[in-house]
């Protein structure tokens, strides 16, 4: 089969399609024939060596924490009737030992995983969709629960034009919450409209905080959703409010904002940062993904996917991801 593999860390240029043994099924696993691979921002990090401390990745190895497919085989102690049943999964760290499911990640043609991964895909939802719901949409979830939406309040999601923003400019919305997003460049920006945002904002451009408090009538907004990290996300904690909700989630910018706790605890600000997102357990995560992808199916919430590209273009995908090009999802599509 076909596969990605990174040989050693650097640019979207290491990352090489080539031909690789086709994954076994082993007790408790299923094998997924991959019809669409989630490729995260994260996913560009790692690659450029990022985070070993965190995310420790021995070379060579397989990109890909997350795939949607049809389920060809299963392994010992599996219920085969999961065989022929649309699905998506976590893939979970690359074995790069050599072994006989090497390479695990999902940029390949099929991926092994283990089968209490496995959440099955409702009607009414294409596997891509259902895909670009797997991470972003549990995380948009998990944004919700701990946002606590409220109708009439004043929500700011910056990197809102990215997987997980877009959804919860969606989520936000429709909890009659008012939204200003945040992203860069005008097709971003359009993006975000058409969620439903009441307003967008440039944050490429200078005074885009004081923009957002004028929209917010000067006080800030109750919420700041960044999903941006770095310098970004640092401007973003300007535009809470005294006594609101700052919950920083993501690394677009490369490395996650930080944030003065004396002024946090000045303004009672609430810090909530990735790791407290994370407590929600595997099959917590699993249960937040079958409710967002019956959101999708019944249209109360839609991915955006901007780049569905074949294994032989992984690069351009990171590329588009690293240069802020791509509005929406990225997957690649075997």
């Amino acid at each position: 089969m076909r596969a990605v593999r990174v040989k050693d860390f650097g640019g979207p240029e290491v990352l090489v399609a080539e031909e690789v043994p086709d994954p076994v099924a082993g007790p408790g696993e299923v094998v997924v024939d991959v019809a669409a691979a989630d490729v995260l921002f994260l996913d560009t990090l790692i690659r450029k060596g990022w985070g070993q401390d965190f995310f420790p990745v021995p070379r060579p190895y397989t990109p890909g924490t997350g795939v949607g497919g049809t389920v060809s085989s299963v392994g010992e102690g599996v219920d085969p009737a999961w065989i022929g049943r649309r699905v998506v999964a976590e893939t979970g760290r690359a074995d790069t030992g050599g072994g006989r499911n090497s390479p695990t990640g999902g940029y390949a043609e099929r991926a092994a995983v283990p089968a209490e991964r496995l959440v099955r895909i409702p009607e009414g939802l294409d596997t891509a969709h259902g895909l670009a719901l797997l991470h972003d949409g549990a995380t948009a979830m998990l944004l919700e629960r701990v946002a606590r939406f409220e109708a009439g309040a004043w929500v700011l999601v910056a990197a809102a034009a990215g997987g997980a923003g877009s959804l919860a400019v969606q989520l936000a919305r429709a909890a009659g919450a008012h939204v200003v997003g945040a992203a860069r460049g005008e097709a971003k920006l359009d993006l975000v409209r058409s969620l439903g945002a009441e307003a967008a904002v440039d944050y490429s451009t200078p005074g885009w905080v004081d923009r957002v408090r004028a929209l917010t009538g000067g006080a800030g907004a109750r919420v700041v959703l960044d999903g941006a990290g770095g310098p970004l996300g640092e401007e973003a904690f300007g535009a809470v409010a005294d006594g609101g909700h700052f919950i920083s989630y993501g690394t677009a910018a490369g490395a996650f904002a930080e944030v003065d706790e004396e002024e946090a605890e000045r303004r009672r600000v609430r810090v909530t940062g990735l790791l407290d997102l994370e407590t929600a357990s595997p099959a917590a995560k699993r249960d937040l993904t079958r409710r967002v992808m019956e959101l999708a199916a019944e249209g109360r919430i839609a991915p955006r996917i901007g780049a569905a590209l074949p294994l032989e273009r992984a690069a351009e995908a990171h590329a588009g991801l690293e240069e802020r090009t791509t509005v929406g999802k990225s997957v690649l599509v075997p």
